[in-house]
């Protein structure tokens, strides 16, 4: 089979298009023909080293040390491995954590891994959307979700027009909260935001940006995840209603905030971090269960605007990303 690889215990991590053996499945887990690879910041910045990596330490036998990029992808179950029943060969998936400890990841012909990561792609829903889901989706679900239903609640969601922001506003608006406001960058922005469910946006580059969201929700949000807490905790403090929660999600390795204790004290808040690779296995299968259940009910759109690179061209697919790319980078697999 063709796949990128990379090695992770070198000091050169390039990426390279080859040719491989193409992997068998064992007891538990699906081999799956992969269409579109979908590229998240952990790809790049575990291939560079700039986060630990979640590839295993030890080379396939007989062919090296290496690692298959990219988490995420759409295909089909090529086949099946002993004792796994709840999958057919032929039938459109979705998978995620391809290259989590694993390294037959998502950016190849074929990807083997453990069969809890492989779910079914509901006849209305393209490729595209499929592998789209998997890091954006699962990690806006656990935000939203981890502790407890969120109906009727007011919820902000910063960076609204991103992978995972506008996941976290489908999410949310399919869970039965509201109002759910989005805060953006520009008026485009906003249509994508607004395109996922969203009730309002604010655009955080205009003044006044904590007294229109508080105009929105006079009582205060009761839960926001947020893209960037170090720059946003004295905005997520001034509209965060009493007992609220936040949730931040994402951050560079220099980020650092500073907590106004006596402010968080006032308000009973909660501060929680996450990174999804380390949540709890549970609450993992939570998010994935009510990810599946809002694209099954068709709440999970391709909102986003797509760029597509083919396989030979992984490394400028990872860069897109890296250099914030605006909606979903997707690799196509020949």
């Amino acid at each position: 089979m063709i796949a990128a690889t990379y090695t992770p215990s070198a000091s050169n991590h390039d990426l390279s298009v080859r040719e491989l053996p193409t992997p068998e499945p064992g007891p538990g887990e699906v081999r799956v023909r992969v269409r579109l690879a979908g590229v998240n910041p952990t790809d790049w910045k575990s291939r560079t080293g700039l986060t630990a990596s979640t590839a295993p330490t030890a080379g396939a036998e007989g062919i090296g040390d290496f690692q298959v990029p990219c988490q995420d992808a759409a295909g089909t179950v090529d086949a099946l491995g002993a004792g796994v029943d709840t999958l057919t060969v032929g039938q459109r998936v979705w998978i995620y954590f391809a290259a989590n400890e694993n390294r037959w990841g998502a950016a190849a012909q074929y990807s083997v891994l453990p069969a809890e990561r492989v779910l079914a792609l509901p006849d209305d829903a393209s490729d595209e959307l499929g592998a789209g889901l998997g890091i954006p989706a699962l990690t806006a679900a656990y935000c939203l979700l981890d502790g407890g239903p969120v109906s009727d609640q007011a919820i902000l969601i910063t960076g609204g027009a991103g992978a995972v922001g506008n996941a976290a506003v489908a999410l949310a608006k399919h869970a039965g909260a509201g109002p759910v406001i989005a805060t953006v960058s520009s008026d485009e922005k906003a249509q994508l935001a607004l395109a996922a469910g969203a009730d309002a946006t604010v655009n955080y580059r205009e003044p006044g940006v904590a007294e229109r969201i508080r105009a929105l929700v006079p009582s205060g949000v009761r839960r926001i995840i947020d893209v960037d807490i170090a720059r946003n905790l004295e905005l997520d403090l001034a509209v965060a209603a009493r007992r609220a929660t936040i949730v931040s999600y994402a951050a560079n390795p220099e980020s650092a905030a500073a907590l106004p204790v006596r402010e968080l004290m006032g308000l009973n808040a909660f501060l929680h971090f996450m990174l999804l690779y380390t949540v709890p296995h549970a609450a993992l299968l939570a998010a994935v269960q009510s990810t599946q259940a809002a694209l099954t009910a068709g709440a999970l759109r391709l909102n986003l605007p797509q760029h597509r690179f083919p396989l030979e061209r992984i490394a400028d697919a990872q860069d897109a990303v890296r250099d914030g790319a605006v909606g979903k980078v997707l690799v196509e697999i020949p």
